[in-house]
């Protein structure tokens, strides 16, 4: 499978499987998926470690790249379309116009920079303005659990987080691979939950042929 190449992306993909699960091409649902948080926090690295199996070393500052990666997660065939977003500040315009169209969103910090949090508060409150709900498909995610001797970022200040925002968590590094793949399938399937829920319910038509209410003679 070969991913298209958009303007203004770098298109790529991948295969991957989740559980094991025969493909069938027949029952494949897409998922939009946005990587989102502050600069530096490592969203290309996860993205391209999850896509390729490989961890980019040099920092190079993303605006937004796009990958197609298709999975089996739970038995059912998944195509992940990913947009790996810019972290920084002069790009915030474009942030409206993949948020809309995300289906569920990675919320991205570093764990060896405390200032990274703020972000994924602000992002959070965004994605909720713009999805014009209470609550959406969105994981926090810790990045960069690998350097524990630099790590900044309490679990005290990671507790508060999940007690403000109400949203799943997992600690992932890029460079080790911990919970990589596990981020985007767990998404995955809050995707699928929340579309089972947002679903209008089935109303079933009473098919059974109505009685027939005979009415009593009287003779004079």
């Amino acid at each position: 499978m070969t991913g298209s190449k958009k303007k203004g992306h770098k298109g790529r993909s991948g295969n991957g499987h989740a559980n094991g699960g025969g493909e069938d091409p027949l029952s494949t649902s897409t998922y939009k998926i946005i990587v989102v948080g502050g600069g530096g926090v490592g969203k290309s690295a996860l993205t391209i470690q999850f896509i390729q199996s490989y961890f980019v070393t040099d920092y190079d500052p993303t605006i937004e790249d796009s990958y197609t990666k298709q999975c089996v997660i739970d038995g059912q065939v998944a195509k992940l379309d990913i947009i790996d977003t810019a972290g920084q500040d002069e790009f915030s315009a474009m942030r409206d116009q993949y948020m809309r169209c995300g289906q569920g969103f990675l919320l991205v910090f570093s764990l060896i920079d405390k200032t990274s949090i703020a972000e994924i508060y602000r992002l959070h409150k965004q994605i909720l303005r713009i999805k014009d709900g209470d609550e959406f498909p969105m994981i926090l995610i810790g990045n960069k659990c690998d350097l524990q001797r630099q790590r900044a970022v309490t679990n005290d200040m990671v507790e508060e987080m999940k007690s403000q925002l109400k949203l799943p968590y997992l600690e992932t590094s890029a460079k080790t691979r911990q919970n990589v793949e596990e981020a985007f399938y767990e998404l995955v399937r809050l995707i699928r939950n929340y579309q089972l829920k947002e679903r209008p319910p089935i109303t079933t038509v009473n098919t059974k042929p109505k009685k027939r209410a005979f009415q009593r003679c009287t003779l004079l």
